[in-house]
C-alpha cells in the first residue's frame, strides 16, 4: 500500500509539474490582456538586446485590427513613463512575482532612457542607457520577458540598429 502511494503522489506531482508552465503562461496572459488593455492572442510581444540597452516591441496579428492597434499605441507610451518614473508595478503584476532586472532599473533609472515610437502594425519602447550596471539590469529584464513570455526572441546581444 505504501509503494502504490507513493507511486500516485509522484504521478500526481509530475503531472501537476508538467501543467503548471501552460497554467503560469495563460494565467499571465489573462493578466497581461488586463493590465495592458489588448488582447494576447491578437498580438505579438517582441524583445531584443542592443549593446546599449533593448527594445520592447507589440505587433498586432492581423494589420485590419485597429482595436488592438490603437490599444497598444495607448499603452507602451505609459509603460514608457512608468518605466523612466522607476515605477514598475505592472510587470510584477502581469508575472506575479518580482521581474529580474527591475530592481536595478529602479534604483539607475535617471541613468536610463526610455523612447516610444509608432511602429507598422504596432509600437515600440526603446531602452537605452550607456551605463554599465544599468545596461546588465536591462539585459536581464529582457532576457526575462523572452523567457517567461516564450517568445522565441533571441537572448543574445545585438549591435544597434538589429531590430
Amino acid at each position: 500500500m505504501t509503494k502504490f502511494l507513493l507511486t500516485f503522489v509522484f504521478i500526481l506531482s509530475a503531472t501537476v509539474a508538467a501543467q503548471h508552465p501552460q497554467d503560469h503562461h495563460a494565467q499571465m496572459n489573462v493578466r497581461g490582456e488586463k493590465a495592458m488593455g489588448f488582447d494576447q492572442a491578437a498580438t505579438t510581444h517582441q524583445f531584443s538586446l542592443h549593446d546599449d540597452g533593448g527594445t520592447i516591441q507589440v505587433l498586432v496579428k492581423d494589420p485590419k485590427d485597429q482595436t488592438n492597434l490603437a490599444a497598444i499605441r495607448a499603452h507602451l507610451p505609459h509603460i514608457s513613463k512608468m518605466f523612466a518614473a522607476g515605477d514598475f508595478s505592472m510587470p510584477h503584476f502581469i508575472h506575479e512575482e518580482d521581474v529580474p532586472g527591475t530592481e536595478g532599473m529602479k534604483r539607475l533609472r535617471d541613468r536610463i532612457a526610455y523612447a516610444y515610437e509608432d511602429v507598422p502594425g504596432g509600437g515600440r519602447v526603446r531602452i537605452t542607457t550607456r551605463h554599465a550596471t544599468a545596461l546588465a539590469a536591462v539585459h536581464q529584464f529582457l532576457r526575462y520577458q523572452i523567457t517567461d513570455h516564450k517568445t522565441g526572441d533571441r537572448l543574445e546581444i545585438t549591435r544597434r540598429g538589429g531590430d
